[in-house]
């Protein structure tokens, strides 16, 4: 393995809490409404959006193969970005450190399909990669009059690679 190659690992909450928080039906749930027809995990991750709005969009991302070129990151100085999947399909989720307003060396987590995220403002990460098959995703980000988006090219590709 060469290294400009990277292996996907398993998202986990204490693994990605650097970058953001993981949402995730898991446990027991907080609470149960709608006259006990319902049960609620609450407040799961805090939406964050400055100089504008919290917005609840839908997004139907095509899917990506492995290996795959990894050349771009963004990040959203003004706001958090959250991703849910609207199917049981997984997804790679893509983030670097930020080491002096460039991204770091990137770490890419594999969901189980059940699992979303919630990107921290200023978090660098990649674009939308479902796996395998078209997927449709709830997002909810800031939206506002100004500049949101930074992206950053790799001089030389990240290659993403399956696992062994």
């Amino acid at each position: 393995m060469n290294g400009r190659q990277i292996t996907p690992i398993e998202l986990q909450a204490e693994r990605f809490a650097p970058f953001g928080d993981v949402l995730e039906i898991i446990g027991p749930c907080d609470f149960v409404f709608n006259g006990g027809m319902a049960d609620r995990w609450h407040a799961q991750a805090f939406p964050s959006a400055h100089d504008g709005q919290v917005a609840i969009s839908l997004a139907r991302a095509l899917p990506r193969q492995l290996p795959l070129g990894l050349e771009m990151v963004e990040r959203h100085p003004m706001g958090s970005q959250a991703f849910m999947p609207l199917s049981n399909q997984p997804f790679l989720v893509i983030v670097s450190a930020d080491q002096d307003g460039r991204p770091a060396r990137p770490t890419v987590f594999l969901t189980n399909g059940r699992q979303g995220v919630n990107y921290r403002a200023g978090t660098w990460h990649g674009v939308l990669t479902p796996l395998g098959t078209i997927q449709d995703f709830l997002i909810v980000d800031r939206v506002g009059p100004s500049e949101n988006l930074e992206e950053h090219f790799f001089e030389e590709p990240w290659e993403i690679v399956a696992s062994d």
